[in-house]
């Protein structure tokens, strides 16, 4: 199988690049993405043949942030046409699937369609002033409408869960396969209890970290709980948009004892993080999927998690986590896995077995290796 591939961007540490960076050691991969750190992601990318598209055009002489770095994506792979032979291009991050425009035998693996123009197009909307706001609605239709022109030409779509494939449905009136992705569950385990809830995600709105703080604060108001802290921990970004956010979240640290934020964290400190961890926390905005889970499952740790989108698909509640609905009920379950540390331990073993047995990356790779040979084989 000759196999390329195709991100947005090599930025981050994140659960998307994870599951790229497996699919490309395996196939042996070469992967076109239009922007390349590779001090800020993983470090392995760097023993991989990757290229970097799209260098010229209007998103790079604009200043860097989103509007800059959308216009820069989308374009590179619009017109992108791959002149070397291949098998399958295999698109992640949107807009990297644009590379069907100009290519063939495309297999989209769908994280999720852009969020920003779909499901959170009115939460991003009301975080603009009057005049963003026009620019943002005029931008965002166009940008439909190239998306949804080049999905339609996609030879099959792959979603990374129930949810995203569900997004599929409403936006694009295709169907897809779901194939969760993996994790290498052997490298996780429990080293006892730290006296720590712990949330690692990248930090963006999208994520809430400013909730995880929240409800850490309702939790600590009980005296007996006073000595316990919250670790946050995810890469940031160098759009404006995120630093932002960053800053909000490092102010707000600041006025509950007990918060610690990290960023930047190597990959066997986060593992120590997640080992020795009382519990770990997710409420993000109705995550597409989510990797944090399955890590903390791995970990032998209790999941707390807000009760949308991929959680509610990796998580069984009150068995391997637990899924809430607000800060309060975050607080809840935090107050709960401290006063009942037998039972969440019990927990924690469970969640280990369910990872075990449904989340390998050679359960994903029986699957993936079929929709790759139906693309190849028309």
């Amino acid at each position: 199988m000759k196999l390329l591939i195709a991100q947005s961007n090599l930025t981050l540490k994140g659960g998307a690049e994870r599951v790229l960076l497996k699919i490309a050691q395996r196939y042996d991969a070469k992967i076109y993405t239009a922007e390349y750190d590779r001090e800020a992601t993983f470090p392995e990318f760097s023993g991989l043949d990757v290229e970097v598209v799209g260098r010229k055009g209007m998103g790079s002489v604009l200043p860097y942030g989103r509007v800059a770095q959308g216009l820069k994506y989308g374009l590179a792979f619009y017109n992108l046409r791959i002149k070397e032979d291949y098998d399958v291009i295999n698109a992640h991050m949107a807009p990297s699937h644009w590379v069907r425009n100009r290519n063939e035998r495309v297999l989209w693996y769908c994280h999720t369609p852009l969020r920003d123009i779909y499901d959170l197009y009115e939460a991003r909307m009301a975080l603009k002033g009057p005049l963003q706001r026009q620019v943002h609605r005029i931008g965002a239709s166009a940008v439909r409408r190239i998306d949804q022109g080049v999905v339609k030409h996609i030879e099959s779509i792959v979603a990374n869960s129930e949810n995203t494939r569900a997004r599929i449905r409403k936006y694009f009136g295709r169907d897809a396969k779901v194939i969760n992705g993996g994790i290498d569950y052997e490298r996780y385990g429990s080293k006892g209890d730290g006296k720590y809830f712990f949330y690692p995600s990248r930090i963006s709105q999208n994520k809430r970290q400013l909730f995880a703080i929240d409800a850490f604060r309702m939790f600590r108001r009980t005296a007996r709980h006073s000595s316990y802290k919250l670790i946050i921990a995810g890469p940031v970004s160098l759009d404006p948009f995120y630093r932002k956010y960053y800053d909000d979240v490092v102010d707000r640290a600041k006025h509950v004892p007990g918060v610690e934020v990290l960023t930047n964290v190597p990959d066997k400190q986060l593992d120590e993080l997640y080992s020795r961890a009382t519990a770990v926390l997710y409420p993000p905005i109705n995550e597409d999927y989510g990797l944090v889970p399955l890590e903390a499952m791995a970990s032998g740790k209790p999941v707390i998690a807000i009760n949308e989108g991929g959680p509610r698909e990796t998580i069984v509640n009150g068995k391997t986590g637990f899924l809430v609905n607000d800060e309060k009920g975050m607080a809840s379950k935090m107050r709960y896995v401290v006063e009942h540390p037998s039972i969440a331990e019990e927990i924690g073993r469970r969640g280990m077995a369910r990872v075990r047995r449904r989340y390998s990356w050679d359960a994903f790779f029986s699957s993936f290796d079929k929709e790759l040979r139906k693309v190849k084989e028309g």
